[in-house]
C-alpha cells in the first residue's frame, strides 16, 4: 500500500513568499496547506493534523511565538515539528523561540534548498517519535536512578516532580539517559541529538537547553544532582543520583 505524501503547513504573512514557499515543498511530493496568519494556521492544524508546521514568527493576529505555545498544548498537535521562519537572527530571539518548543530555525533570506533539507530532516524525526508511538508503552519508557522518561507522553518524573518536556528538551534527556555516565561536547550534541550542522552548533543554545532540563528536573539547579557540566569539555547525565 502506498504510504500518503507528508503534509507541511506553512503559515507567513507574505503572499509571494508563501507562494514560493508552496512550490518549492511541492517538488518534494509533499501536501502542503497554506495560511496567511497564525490564527487560520492553527484552525488548519487542528483540521488536518500536518506532518511539518513552518511558521513565521512575526505574523499579524497570532504570531508565531504564541502560535507555537498554543500548539504545543493542544494533545494532538504538541509533537508536531515546528520550524520558525525569521529575519531576526539574534541569539535571544531564537531562544524565545527555543522556549516556547520550536524544533529548528532558518533565518531569512534563505536558499529554497535549505528549506527543503530542514523540512526533511524534521519529517525524519517525526517518523522516529511515530514508530516509538506504536509500541506498547511500557517498551520504552526509560529509567536512570530516580529519573523516568515517557516517550509516550514526554513527561519526566524524579520523585514526587512531574514535568511536561518540549521536544528539543525531550531529545536530549532521552539521549542523555540512553548514555548514562557518558561525556558529551556541545557540538556533538547538537550534531547528534538534534541533526544540526557542526557549523551551525551555537554552545549558548545548548547551555540554554541544559538550564531549562534543569529547572525541571533538578531539586537544586544550582547543584545538578542529574545534569552535570564538565568545565571545557560538556555535558554527562550521572547514573548514581
Amino acid at each position: 500500500m502506498d504510504q500518503p505524501r507528508p503534509c507541511v503547513l506553512l503559515a507567513d504573512d507574505e503572499p509571494t513568499l508563501l507562494d514560493l514557499l508552496r512550490r518549492a515543498l511541492e517538488t518534494e511530493d509533499y501536501n502542503v496547506l497554506v495560511a496567511g496568519n497564525g490564527v487560520e494556521a492553527l484552525a488548519l492544524a487542528q483540521k488536518h493534523r500536518p506532518d511539518v508546521i513552518v511558521l513565521d514568527i512575526v505574523m499579524p493576529g497570532l504570531d508565531g511565538l504564541e502560535l507555537c505555545r498554543q500548539l504545543r498544548q493542544h494533545a494532538t498537535l504538541a509533537h508536531v515539528p515546528v520550524l520558525f521562519l525569521t529575519v531576526r537572527g539574534k541569539l535571544g530571539e531564537r531562544l524565545q523561540g527555543w522556549e516556547q518548543g520550536c524544533d529548528d530555525y532558518l533565518t531569512k533570506p534563505f536558499d529554497l534548498r535549505e528549506l527543503r533539507a530542514h523540512v526533511r530532516a524534521l519529517l525524519r524525526r517525526s517518523r522516529v517519535v511515530a514508530e516509538v508511538e506504536r509500541e506498547p508503552a511500557e517498551a520504552h519508557v526509560l529509567r536512570v536512578g530516580s529519573l523516568t522518561l515517557d516517550p509516550h507522553t514526554r513527561r519526566v518524573t524524579t520523585g514526587d516532580r512531574c514535568a511536561q518536556l518540549t521536544p528539543i528538551e525531550f531529545r536530549l534527556l532521552r539521549y542523555l539517559m540512553e548514555h548514562p555516565d557518558q561525556l558529551f561536547a556541545s557540538g556533538y550534541l547538537f550534531r547528534e541529538v538534534w541533526g544540526y550542522a557542526p557549523e551551525s552548533a551555537s554552545p549558548g543554545l545548548v547551555r540554554w537547553h541544559v538550564k531549562n532540563l534543569r529547572d525541571k528536573i533538578e531539586p537544586d539547579r544550582q547543584q545538578p544532582a542529574y545534569l552535570r557540566t564538565v568545565p571545557g569539555y560538556g555535558y554527562m547525565l550521572v547514573s548514581d543520583s
